[in-house]
């Protein structure tokens, strides 16, 4: 298990979104906290007396706990408040000193009211029926001819062909709300991730010629390799092909652009009569007048909501803002001339709305308030 794998484990648990499970995993790798492999800055010190001033905390806290149950939830409480704080470097400028960063996000931990998204989404048959996937219990939840829908254990939800295909395309659709995620497998074997607000409609079988769906919002994609059988993404106005490979399509309607990263194989974009062919480790950006930009970038930045992670990088506030709300299902609201500034760092998406905020206002370059579910943005 990598650092991690392990920290957002942790993250789940204090959420309380581990299954029985994860918790056995948990325990069984209680002991192997190390500091995560992200760059480390100056600013926080030398990495070792870091890190032992935070297990140090740890076994203090450890010891405080006379039940090995409480001792168990707090050492990973501890672990990820400390985590949380140690690794939102926000790059422009330069936070405030480190203890003042771990002070801070531990209060903000302890209070949060506004909880992160959880897995949940519905599944809306093609006859209209609407199936709530978090309500619904694991095993087979629909039978389509000779197409089977299950929800797995681990939160998936799987279609399986049980012979040849034999029968016209019927389109289902996955939605996840604000503050949702959820992964599909499709009957091709595709694997989808959907990110907070966002729609997948995609046919219970395949045709023989193509495998074609169509997005809003933003999905990561592991398309199953099937040569001669293309697969085709609509979103907004863009289309993207592909045979087989992983890729992120980032098309919120309230997105200035469409942004396509490119992790493995090729894709090939088209918008009006422009098409643009991508490389891994690249990112097309699409703006109004369908004319694409194509740019190297850090792929992890595009994957990071997939991983657990927000990762900002040289993003204004209003962009850092629009993440926050769908991810916390919040509104945001501005008052006064707030900072154009430019700010960078990685932060859990199992932190609380409030220690993201905070941490944000370390910069003394933009304040917030709290009303209920809606966040004012000041200067």
């Amino acid at each position: 298990m990598t650092p991690e794998e392990l920290f957002r484990l942790q993250e789940k648990y204090l959420a309380g979104l581990c299954s029985p499970e994860e918790v056995a995993l948990l325990q069984q790798h209680e002991h192997d906290f190390q500091l995560l492999e992200h760059p480390w800055m100056p600013a926080q010190g030398e990495q070792e007396q870091v890190k032992d001033k935070i297990l140090q905390k740890l076994h203090q806290e450890m010891e405080e706990q006379p039940s090995k149950r409480h001792t168990f939830r707090y050492y990973y409480a501890a672990a990820a408040v400390l985590l949380v704080g140690l690794f939102v470097v926000l790059l422009y400028p330069q936070p405030k000193d480190l203890q003042q960063q771990l002070s801070t996000q531990s209060q903000a931990a302890g209070k949060s009211a506004i909880k992160p998204g959880t897995t949940k989404a519905t599944l809306t048959l093609s006859d209209g029926t609407v199936i709530n996937l978090d309500d619904v219990a694991n095993g087979v939840i629909s039978q389509q001819g000779n197409i089977t829908v299950a929800k797995s254990a681990d939160g998936k939800l799987i279609y399986k062909v049980n012979s040849a295909p034999g029968q016209t395309s019927i389109y289902n659709t996955i939605s996840t709300p604000r503050g949702g995620e959820y992964q599909v497998v499709l009957p091709d074997g595709t694997h989808v991730w959907l990110n907070a607000a966002s729609t997948l409609r995609f046919p219970s079988v395949f045709s023989a010629a193509e495998r074609k769906v169509e997005l809003t919002g933003e999905a990561y994609f592991e398309v199953a390799k099937l040569k001669h059988k293309p697969f085709k993404v609509n979103a907004r106005n863009m289309a993207i092909e592909v045979l087989g490979t992983h890729f992120n399509v980032n098309a919120y309607d309230d997105e200035a652009q469409i942004k396509t990263t490119l992790l493995e194989g090729a894709v090939r974009l088209s918008a009006g009569n422009n098409h643009k062919l991508l490389k891994p480790g690249q990112q097309a950006r699409l703006g109004k007048q369908s004319d694409f930009s194509i740019a190297e970038v850090n792929v992890e930045e595009a994957i990071a909501w997939k991983k657990g992670y927000f990762i900002f990088d040289n993003e204004n506030i209003e962009s850092i803002m629009r993440k926050v709300s769908r991810w916390y299902d919040v509104e945001v609201t501005y008052k006064g001339k707030v900072d154009q500034g430019r700010y960078g760092g990685t932060v859990s998406r199992f932190d609380s709305v409030q220690g993201v905020l905070k941490s944000l206002e370390l910069t003394g370059s933009v304040h917030f308030r709290m009303e209920g579910r809606r966040i004012i943005v000041m200067p």
